[in-house]
C-alpha cells in the first residue's frame, strides 16, 4: 500500500524552492501557489529523495468563489503518494501553468479539466475539447453552467 508523505517536513523542503507559496492543506496533502506549482512540481519529479515520477489524476473543484485545481503524485520508487491543490480565485478565465513538461501525463488531463470546468492551462501544448466538441456551449461541469 502506498503511503502518504509527512507533510510538515515535505513543506519545510518545498518553501526552500519556493518560499510562502506553499503550505499544508491537511495531513498528505499540500497547497502550492498557482505561480510556483511548475518549480515544485519539477522539483518534486526530479528530487531522488521525492521522485514523484508518476502523476495519477488531476481533478478540477467548483467553489462557485474559486477552482481548486487537485494534483494526485505517487513515487513507484519509494511507494508514496502526496495529493497536492492550488486555488485559482475567480470565475471568469481562470487558468494555472501547464505541467506537461513536467508529466506527460497531465496532457489529456488539462484538457479534460479545461473542457469540463474550463481551467485554462497556460503553456499547454495542445489545449483542445476532449469530451465535448468544439464551439460546445461553455463547461458542463462548472456549478453555473446553464444558469445553474
Amino acid at each position: 500500500m502506498t503511503r502518504a508523505l509527512q507533510t510538515a517536513e515535505l513543506v519545510e523542503r518545498l518553501q526552500g524552492v519556493a518560499a510562502e507559496a506553499v503550505t499544508v492543506a491537511a495531513e498528505g496533502e499540500v497547497r502550492v501557489a498557482p505561480e510556483s506549482l511548475v518549480a515544485v512540481c519539477r522539483f518534486l519529479k526530479e528530487e531522488p529523495e521525492f521522485a514523484m515520477d508518476y502523476l495519477s489524476s488531476i481533478t478540477g473543484v467548483d467553489y462557485l468563489d474559486f477552482f481548486e485545481v487537485v494534483y494526485h503524485l505517487t513515487s513507484l520508487t519509494h511507494n508514496h503518494s502526496l495529493v497536492l491543490k492550488t486555488t485559482l480565485h475567480g470565475r471568469d478565465d481562470v487558468s494555472a501553468p501547464s505541467l506537461t513538461e513536467v508529466w506527460e501525463a497531465a496532457d489529456l488531463q488539462e484538457r479534460e479539466v479545461w473542457d469540463l470546468m474550463g481551467v485554462r492551462f497556460t503553456g499547454h501544448p495542445n489545449l483542445k475539447r476532449v469530451l465535448t466538441w468544439e464551439g460546445f456551449p461553455g463547461h458542463p461541469l462548472r456549478k453555473d453552467h446553464l444558469g445553474g
